[in-house]
């Protein structure tokens, strides 16, 4: 059992084409989800005014724009994302450590007091298995992801990270290698009794909430629920359960 001071929190992405059609969904869900993550899809739709948005109406955001870049770009895209209120910001940590140590100083010095984001690093992404990802690095063993993600995670770490985005599968070999107090951001989450769509490293909460999980985040399962916020209720009541 992995002991933790906090409870994991939910976060709902939010995959909408448009800003009406997110906030339409935000209203519904009422106070059932505090943490949205925005992505490519909305951003490049309704651009910084879906952080002002959600943070007007006293939400959390995870900007999921995974920056990969040369470390001054990356450092300015980050500097904005804390000047636009962002809780959360991700970059590829595979854009290696110059670049992640860039992101991390640039959120420091933009942050006034008490409200820098959180930096963290995506590792290998869920859509991605040994194939796929030995394939994208030239590898002719059968490279998994087991083997990588630990390593950039611990790189992450070493460059100022304050967490990475991981499949729920390498919860325990990131604990192992980056210790308790490194956040771990978990997508490919599917309540035990819902399709898995097109996500190949997939857990239900309850099983990521107890391996270590920080941050669940959850789509289709709440998006596509018939009454939204009682799917997001009993998410976050099978994780708490974990805690009983």
């Amino acid at each position: 059992m992995h002991h933790r001071q906090h409870k994991s929190e939910l976060i709902v992405a939010l995959d909408f084409e448009n800003l009406k059609e997110a906030l339409d969904f935000v209203e519904t869900a009422g106070d059932s989800v505090t943490w949205y993550k925005i992505g490519s899809q909305l951003f490049c739709s309704a651009g910084p005014s879906a952080v002002s948005e959600l943070k007007k109406r006293g939400k959390k955001v995870f900007l999921d724009l995974k920056f990969h870049d040369i470390p001054n770009t990356v450092a300015s895209a980050v500097a904005e994302a804390v000047k636009m209120g962002a809780d959360m910001v991700n970059v590829h940590a595979s854009g290696g450590r110059e670049m992640m140590k860039a992101a991390v100083k640039a959120a420091n010095e933009k942050a006034k007091t008490g409200s820098r984001p959180l930096v963290i690093a995506v590792t290998v992404l869920t859509s991605m298995d040994a194939q796929g990802l030995s394939e994208a690095m030239n590898r002719s063993d059968s490279y998994s992801p087991s083997t990588h993600v630990p390593h950039l995670a611990k790189l992450a770490k070493d460059s100022g990270m304050d967490g990475v985005v991981a499949s729920a599968h390498e919860i325990e070999l990131i604990r192992k290698a980056c210790g308790d107090d490194f956040v771990l951001v978990i997508p490919g989450i599917r309540p035990a009794d819902s399709s898995t769509d097109d996500q190949k490293r997939i857990m239900t909460p309850a099983e990521a909430v107890r391996k270590g999980a920080n941050f669940l985040v959850v789509g289709r399962p709440v998006l596509k629920a018939e009454i939204p916020a009682e799917a997001a209720r009993a998410i976050k009541a099978e994780m708490d359960g974990c805690f009983n």
